[in-house]
């Protein structure tokens, strides 16, 4: 089935987001509701991994709100400061509704707010249980707390991923471009190195470092050999940022072409599909002895190799056991063996020099793109093809929807073993110390005329 993009399509009103609510009872059938939901929304093709692959592409598991950043383009609530951390049993409640409702296997981001804010031996204990449960624990982080010894420790709980989110938006102290902050980037490669971590990074798109995204893309085909996934994410106007609404400038088309330039070779987005085309883009680099090739370039074997191997569970603890774990399954399949060998032979004759003089140096890089939609101009059909989900305290639901009734969920009162567990706590320090993005800036203004001249800094521990 051909897939078609609608031009224009329906846009949720202030009622209907009000309205919007978390999935409370498992599917019986996860995989096959996700596959008729993205037949129904005109995204189903052969090259569609939703559905086909996975019933979910991932889960945010959020374990506190706090943040130590400002950024401008916040996704969390303006209340977010002031709300405790929820009580290690309800996570691992919500850990477990994970496994309900999608199985065995599923992407499991341990985010926030800043998740390594939350006390050392429970961020430990968390990812052990997801671990346990046979989830796959991704790290999601600013990176400012998580030193070596602490990722070392998580690994060894069972932590499979790291993603560290550097970018302008966060207003770091002396870093004034994209290019300076690949020093930070560099320090956090390191700090990742040699424990067996699947190291991700995670840049937010606007207006003042869009011109810098070529750069970032040769930079991270730079370091392949550490760096598996750099995810480029669009500008929202969503919770406590300030930047406001994206400029049309700004597009999964243009990041797309953008990207292409970085690595200095065309690239051929969406061979694989994960959920909504106007959601995900995402395209696969061979960077070989320092050069990239698009490595989905031949879409019909890609799409095929996908079919036929999609009930296989992927080892994606480094890219040689990604690698090995994809060939044993195609070996049980005698036919997908002699179309993966001519592919290879195909794409080693067109790498023939780079090949000879790699010395091992081969390294796979997925570049994906993610257009996150403003909280109030949600779309129907995005929202229904979503492969992103939040769990809450009622289920899981699409993480655009979320974002935009985050307070609704986030302030109600909880049951637990030891009673009522209430959100909110009361807050004692000045208000300057806490409060982030919108308000913290309203505050600053209603004081500028007694603190003429004063300017707000970067919120950083």
């Amino acid at each position: 089935m051909a897939v078609s993009y609608p031009v224009e399509r329906s846009v949720l009103s202030a009622a209907e987001i009000d309205a919007l609510n978390p999935r409370s009872t498992p599917c019986s059938d996860a995989l096959g509701d996700l596959r008729l939901r993205m037949q129904r929304n005109g995204q189903w093709n052969e090259g569609q991994t939703a559905g086909r692959r996975w019933p979910v592409a991932c889960v945010s598991l959020e374990i506190t709100q706090r943040c130590n950043l400002d950024c401008t383009l916040c996704y969390l609530s303006e209340s977010s400061e002031s709300v405790r951390d929820v009580p290690l049993e309800e996570i691992f409640r919500r850990i477990d509704l994970i496994v309900a409702h999608y199985g065995p296997g599923t992407d499991v981001q341990v985010s926030g707010g800043e998740p390594t804010l939350r006390r050392r031996d429970e961020l430990t204990a968390i990812v052990a249980r997801l671990a346990q449960r046979g989830l796959r624990a991704s790290l999601f982080t600013n990176g400012i707390k998580a030193t070596r010894a602490l990722l070392a420790e998580l690994a060894q709980a069972g932590l499979t991923d790291v993603a560290f989110h550097v970018d302008l938006t966060q207003q770091r102290a002396g870093y004034v471009s994209e290019a300076e902050l690949n020093k930070l980037r560099m320090e956090y490669i390191e700090r990742a190195r040699g424990l067996g971590l699947s190291v991700f990074f995670n840049t937010t798109v606007h207006a003042a470092n869009v011109r810098e995204v070529p750069m970032l893309a040769a930079f991270f085909a730079t370091q392949a050999d550490v760096v598996r996934f750099a995810s480029f994410q669009l500008q929202a106007d969503t919770g406590r940022g300030v930047l406001g609404t994206r400029p049309d400038a700004i597009s999964n088309d243009r990041i797309g072409a953008l990207l292409c330039e970085g690595v200095a070779t065309p690239l051929r987005f969406n061979t694989l599909l994960a959920g909504h085309h106007d959601c995900n883009r995402s395209a696969v680099v061979a960077v070989i002895n320092g050069r990239c090739y698009d490595a989905f370039d031949d879409e019909a074997f890609v799409r095929r190799f996908m079919r036929d191997t999609a009930t296989l569970r992927i080892d994606r603890g480094t890219a040689w056991r990604g690698a090995k774990s994809m060939l044993m399954g195609a070996l049980r399949r005698p036919a997908l063996v002699l179309s993966t060998l001519r592919w290879a032979a195909a794409f080693a004759w067109k790498a023939r020099g780079d090949l000879l003089r790699a010395r091992g140096r081969v390294h796979k890089l997925t570049l994906f793109t993610h257009n996150f939609m403003d909280a109030c101009h949600l779309d129907r059909e995005r929202l229904d093809a979503c492969v992103f989900m939040a769990m809450t305290q009622h289920g899981p639901m699409s993480m655009c929807a979320y974002n935009a009734r985050r307070d609704h969920f986030l302030l109600q009162p909880l049951r637990t073993s030891q009673g009522e567990w209430r959100p909110l706590a009361a807050v004692q320090a000045q208000p300057i110390k806490f409060l982030k993005g919108r308000a913290r800036e309203t505050y600053l203004k209603s004081r500028q005329p007694a603190d003429q001249g004063q300017q707000a800094g970067p919120v950083e521990a």
